[in-house]
């Protein structure tokens, strides 16, 4: 077979799987019948129609008199309009982008020189299919909400208290890579080096679907700064992620069941930080969850914050027991969970980063420092689909 027809048949296979994806929802004479089972994930995510009439409705919302009086839910009436809004905009360019190589197609067997454009507009749009079905896994029921990260120095000595400051880094960078807002919500330094713990609200569309998977443990070897004999060390820092969830959330709090406890901010901070009982540690008896935050000065402000911390981990709680619910019926084994170790970095004796539920590696560990993790949320993400229903 000359290469020009093979060519030719190798664009219509992905002109092909362009048209009959699962994001082909759009309903036309000449559109291709999906099945049963790509109806239903476009119903459940990609119904482009729902999605823009929901789109429209918000920004009416938005547009009313009033919108603003209660600011915590207008900030998550906005923060639903964007990950909205990440989803229609690269759906209208595909949706488009399909149309137009439908009709490339057809004009192709009548005239060679349309055949030319098909090559270019397969590979403008496969990077936006492959992205939209990525997010098409992203369908829990607070993945599409802001994310609190907490990073807590473990085993290791100094060693971990500077790696939880690495991986504080690392987070940090990554949103700002996509845009997203970051907010220090609590931060307790370590006076030789590195952090004790901090807690960050990430928020961005998708925040707490892409990073969910990045609740464990995470290991560093490398050959320490801070010994002087310059021996091989192992370090440990937890994380935790929560989705960021409003008052109007179904998590129930009842002043009972929290005990508050009030006490003076450590560390750097001003004089008026260290001499005032500015901080709050509030225990949840049912859980056992224990929040704090003493980033403020105002004593309302912490007991605020930590009330949206608590909020946020009784939420992932709950998701958590959906999730093993869930697995439970295939016979899975949780493959996450807070204390167990995901990923491993190394720096001595090669440079790598792997991590050990996926098997994703990453050659370049400063790469990795600097942000480039989304390989890893996405290989997660993958493995996390499950079987089909």
């Amino acid at each position: 077979m000359p290469s020009g027809t093979r060519k030719g048949f190798s664009d219509r296979a992905h002109a092909s799987r362009l048209q009959e994806s699962s994001l082909w929802t759009k309903k036309r004479p000449t559109a291709p019948r999906p099945s049963s089972s790509e109806s239903r994930s476009c119903e459940s995510f990609f119904d482009y129609p729902a999605k823009q009439a929901k789109g429209a409705e918000i920004e009416a919302r938005m547009a009313a008199p009033g919108f603003w009086d209660n600011p915590e839910q207008a900030q998550e009436t906005v923060a639903e309009l964007k990950a909205l809004n990440s989803l229609l905009k690269p759906l209208a360019t595909l949706v488009k982008g399909a149309d137009d190589l439908r009709t490339m197609l057809e004009m192709a067997d009548e005239d060679e020189s349309f055949a030319a454009e098909v090559p270019h507009e397969l590979e403008r749009l496969e990077p936006l299919l492959e992205d939209l079905e990525l997010k098409s896994l992203l369908s829990g029921p607070h993945d599409a909400s802001n994310a609190i990260l907490t990073i807590n120095a473990r085993d290791g000595g100094v060693d971990a208290n500077d790696w939880a400051e690495m991986l504080l880094n690392m987070y940090a960078r990554w949103a700002a890579g996509r845009d997203y807002d970051v907010e220090v919500l609590d931060r307790q330094d370590n006076l030789e080096a590195g952090i004790q713990s901090a807690t960050l609200a990430i928020r961005g569309p998708m925040a707490y679907g892409y990073l969910k998977g990045e609740t464990g443990i995470h290991r560093l070897v490398r050959i320490s700064p801070f010994n002087a004999e310059g021996k091989r060390q192992t370090s440990f820092a937890a994380v935790d992620v929560a989705p960021e969830v409003g008052e109007s959330a179904a998590v129930e709090l009842r002043d009972e069941d929290i005990r508050e406890d009030v006490f003076r901010a450590s560390g750097a901070g001003g004089q008026h930080v260290n001499k005032t009982s500015s901080a709050i540690r509030l225990t949840h008896f049912p859980s056992g969850i224990v929040v704090q935050c003493q980033n403020e000065r105002s004593q309302h402000k912490n007991r605020a914050t930590a009330l949206k911390m608590l909020r946020a981990r009784l939420a992932r709680q709950q998701e958590e027991k959906r999730e093993a619910e869930e697995a439970a019926k295939y016979n899975l084994q949780p493959k996450v969970g807070f204390g167990s170790q995901i990923r491993n970095y190394f720096l001595h004796p090669d440079q790598r980063v792997k991590d050990a539920r996926t098997g994703f590696l990453v050659g370049s560990f400063q790469s990795v420092m600097d942000g480039n993790i989304q390989g890893f949320l996405d290989a997660f993400l993958r493995e996390q689909k499950g079987p089909a229903k």
